[in-house]
């Protein structure tokens, strides 16, 4: 699948030769017909017809477990009223995880200046990490509520819920890239005497590019389930409730084929976030990283 991505990302890379627009054709044809594409589509394809024949024979009522059709035809019926839900989970989401990326970019680069802020306060991020989102979720609504009234208090918590799950990965990533630059090239870089906005720009920065950037696929998918799980907890509704709260009433009144359809959007929402910091980590690597150089063996 990452061989696909890459393929993807170097053909609409902005510093390639213009193709024809049957070339791009043949090009994005051929990715999607590659192995890369079929092979997860078949089996895919297969479980939910395993899926829709088990429930057929056995005679499974929808309230217990609906077909895969049942589930799409609910998701079509309901498709008015969970996608705004899901936008707003993805508005979350996004500022959630924007947050992350940003502060936790510049706390990694503060550790990197010194090795006793580095050990002082890891330990503590550490904690914020292992610490149960379900938890702390409901102080931390109390708290915001407190501090931010209005309606907007309930969309600040959720992003400081969400906040914490993905900001863990992107600090440990991130610290460990800047840490492992080539220690040659450190003393290269002391013998010549360069300032440490230089080492940091130059040596550190894209020495830990590739960290940054896996820890954005990871960050992606925990800022969604961050988002989500804080929803649960605050349980809002009305014009402002998440994709979480659909599930929930979904779940209270038995309408599962239509918490299926909820989740089956939510899963989808993963799944296109991570395939979209995927391309973007092959647009970034792709002209100097192994990871992402394309060979012709």
């Amino acid at each position: 699948m990452t061989n696909l991505f890459r393929e993807i990302a170097n053909t609409s890379a902005p510093d390639r030769p213009l193709t024809s627009v049957s070339t791009r054709r043949q090009v994005w044809l051929r990715a999607l017909l590659s192995p890369d594409v079929l092979a997860p589509v078949a089996v895919g394809l297969l479980l939910l017809l395993v899926w829709e024949i088990g429930v057929r024979i056995t005679q499974m009522p929808p309230y217990l477990l609906p077909g895969p059709l049942l589930v799409l035809q609910t998701l079509i019926s309901e498709w008015g009223t969970l996608f705004p839900s899901m936008l707003i989970t993805l508005r979350i989401t996004l500022v959630a995880f924007v947050a992350a990326v940003l502060s936790g970019l510049l706390i990694s680069i503060l550790f990197t200046q010194s090795k006793w802020i580095e050990r002082s306060f890891f330990p503590y991020a550490v904690i914020l990490q292992t610490t149960p989102i379900v938890a702390i979720a409901p102080l931390i609504i109390l708290w915001v509520r407190q501090a931010v009234p209005g309606e907007s208090s309930t969309f600040v918590s959720l992003v400081i819920c969400a906040w914490l799950v993905a900001f863990f990965p992107i600090l440990a990533n991130t610290t460990l890239g800047l840490n492992s630059a080539d220690h040659n090239l450190v003393n290269l870089f002391q013998l010549y005497r360069a300032s440490r906005w230089q080492t940091l720009r130059y040596l550190r920065l894209p020495s830990a590019m590739p960290y940054f950037l896996g820890g954005l696929r990871i960050s992606g998918g925990l800022a969604l389930i961050g988002a989500v799980v804080a929803e649960f907890v605050a349980g809002t509704g009305g014009t402002s409730s998440g994709i979480a709260y659909q599930i929930l009433m979904s779940s209270f009144n038995l309408q599962i084929p239509r918490m299926f359809a909820a989740l089956l959007m939510t899963t989808a929402l993963g799944v296109a976030i991570f395939i979209a910091l995927t391309l973007f980590s092959d647009l970034m690597l792709r002209n100097w990283h192994e990871s992402a150089v394309k060979r012709e063996n």
